[in-house]
């Protein structure tokens, strides 16, 4: 039985699996946790914006988690000479300063203690303002480019990291031969590759956060980067020509890696991808079916087949072909934070497993409505659609009867209205909704959470069928890759078929609690309307401007606490 092995870069680990190329079943699984920073992110205390990676710590990831994975394969009876490909997915966008070999500059004694030097993490929010300045000037001088982006251009994205540095630390620009996605390095690493040059770029990373498009022969134009800075005109040269689809390998793995994991060099190493993307491959998407991988933050991931494709969709992160699933249209939205605020939450609250579990116990116990809160959902911004790295959090309702239990379903409450925006807006513009699968941790074990989105999507909320979905998604994009006459599949769809399944876990819509959201959801769309500006996001994204319901805020209060009058008799 052949195996792939796949390759899952998150925010603090790197997680390893060898499957099945038959059935998807994981044979092994190991997990790397990144030893530098806290909790793998490099921080800066003066600068709560700022969260950068060492690249040693993806090295010593690889070799670990995937030598891990493959001992366990083996003690299973999956032999290492039976993986026939290798598949990797990061985050991004983490572009990371290289040298002429495609060093990164941190692994040189000289750059370790610059930060800039650093792989730049993709919930760096240092290039706000050099965002806001690509937006502007695109909107001026090439529009073209913002289309498939949704109109706004991000602070979490390529060119607004490689700006940023420039002005910060422009002794770190000038060394860095080139920047290099964390999607397109490890599999280069693997490949052996010892040039910028020859690095394979994936379409993924491109076209979702460089502003790559063929239309307009790939990245921006020297003229529109000579604009914001002549040194990005420059470096424009020395990055890439094309970009790439999953339907091509990106390299052949290096006879120094092979004998580092024990397997066969030569064997097909997939193109890198985002893990969002190829977690969404590993939780079965196909048009109609939105995937939301749900943890720190969520992406939200859909696919349009040929001939529907819509031209642009005002405040989505990014409309790709080919991104996601070769031969499809790859469409990409999230929120900023969901897990994180959660997560802060609790640690206000107490802190600690214990404290989890007793605030998802005593908020099990009310019902929508019944607290008197809203809240909104952007205490790390707002990814979509607002694209606006500097809004932040905001809690109505709270009287001094208020409990950390009813504040903590609030912020479930708060992120499950984001999340039906995206859906909403994803609808308007033609986009299928029908489906709903949800991965990642929040979803495997919390209920109450997943029942909470049911209740405000009015849909049932679905599953996964594996707990590893990005790296599951890694490795099919391996056995694709490796081919049918290796043992692998013939192309995506047929893959998802073989290695993919539904979760036993599904979550339906109580139809009294919907009904109740929905009151609550459009006193959240006036808050996000008003202190989100829609009608400047929308406008500026050449969309119908919207009505802001301001007029209604200041009634806002009182239908909050008839709301939980109501409740209460």
């Amino acid at each position: 039985m052949p195996f792939t092995l796949g390759l899952d870069y998150g925010t603090s680990s790197v997680r390893a699996v060898v499957a099945s190329c038959a059935t998807g079943e994981l044979a092994g699984a190991a997990v790397f946790d990144y030893p530098s920073g806290v909790e793998g992110v490099l921080l800066d205390p003066d600068d709560p914006h700022l969260a950068r990676q060492h690249p040693a710590d993806y090295l010593d990831g690889l070799r670990a988690s995937a030598d891990g994975a493959l001992r366990e394969a083996e003690a299973a009876g999956a032999a290492r000479d039976r993986v026939i490909g290798i598949g990797v997915d990061t985050t991004g966008s983490t572009p990371i300063p290289v040298d002429a070999r495609n060093l990164p500059l941190a692994l040189d004694p000289r750059w370790r203690g610059q930060l800039a030097a650093h792989a730049w993490l993709w919930k760096d929010h240092t290039a706000a303002a050099e965002a806001a300045e690509i937006t502007d000037a695109a909107r001026r001088h090439a529009p073209e480019y913002l289309a498939p982006i949704g109109g706004t251009y991000s602070s979490e994205w390529f060119w607004s990291k490689i700006l940023r540095c420039r002005r910060v630390a422009p002794e770190v620009f000038e060394a860095a031969v080139s920047w290099v996605e964390l999607a397109d390095y490890i599999p280069a690493v693997l490949a052996g590759v010892a040039s910028t040059a020859e690095v394979v770029r994936c379409i993924c990373g491109a076209g979702h956060k460089a502003l790559y498009a063929d239309a307009w022969g790939g990245l921006p134009s020297t003229e529109f980067l000579g604009r914001l800075d002549p040194a990005l005109a420059a470096l424009r040269a020395r990055l890439y020509s094309s970009a790439h689809a999953a339907d091509r390998p990106a390299g052949a793995l290096s006879g120094k890696w092979a004998d580092a994991l024990g397997l066969r060099a030569g064997i097909p190493v997939a193109m890198g991808g985002f893990d969002a993307h190829y977690g969404a491959v590993g939780a079965g998407v196909r048009p109609g079916t939105l995937v939301k991988i749900i943890g720190t933050s969520t992406c939200d991931i859909a696919v349009s087949p040929p001939g529907n494709e819509p031209a642009t969709i005002p405040g989505i992160c990014g409309i790709v072909p080919g991104s996601v699933m070769p031969g499809y249209l790859g469409i990409e939205a999230g929120q900023s934070a969901v897990g994180d605020i959660l997560r802060w939450w609790i640690g206000v609250a107490g802190g600690g497993p214990a404290a989890h579990r007793e605030l998802e116990r005593d908020a099990a116990r009310s019902a929508p409505g019944r607290s008197g809160l809203l809240a909104l959902d952007w205490n790390n911004g707002n990814r979509t659609i607002l694209v606006d790295p500097r809004l932040t959090g905001l809690l109505v309702g709270q009287t001094l009867h208020t409990t950390p239990a009813e504040i903590y379903r609030a912020l479930i409450e708060a992120t499950a209205f984001g999340a039906r925006v995206i859906a909403d807006r994803l609808r308007e513009y033609g986009v299928p909704v029908d489906r709903v699968v949800c991965c990642g941790g929040i979803a495997e074990k919390n209920d109450l959470f997943m029942q909470i989105y049911a209740d405000v999507f009015g849909m049932p909320m679905l599953t996964a069928g594996s707990s590893q979905t990005p790296a599951l998604g890694a490795a099919i994009s391996a056995a694709v890759t490796a081919g049918q006459r290796a043992g692998g599949h013939r192309d995506f769809m047929a893959a998802q078929n073989a290695m993919t399944r539904a979760g036993t876990r599904s979550f339906h819509p109580d139809p009294e609690a919907h009904h109740v959201y929905d009151e609550l959801y459009a006193m959240y769309r006036e808050l996000h309307d008003t202190f989100g500006d829609s009608r400047r996001a929308d406008s500026g994204a050449s969309a119908p401007a919207r009505p802001v319901q301001a007029a209604g805020l200041p009634t806002l209060m009182k239908r909050l606490l008839a709301l939980r009058e109501r409740g209460v008799a």
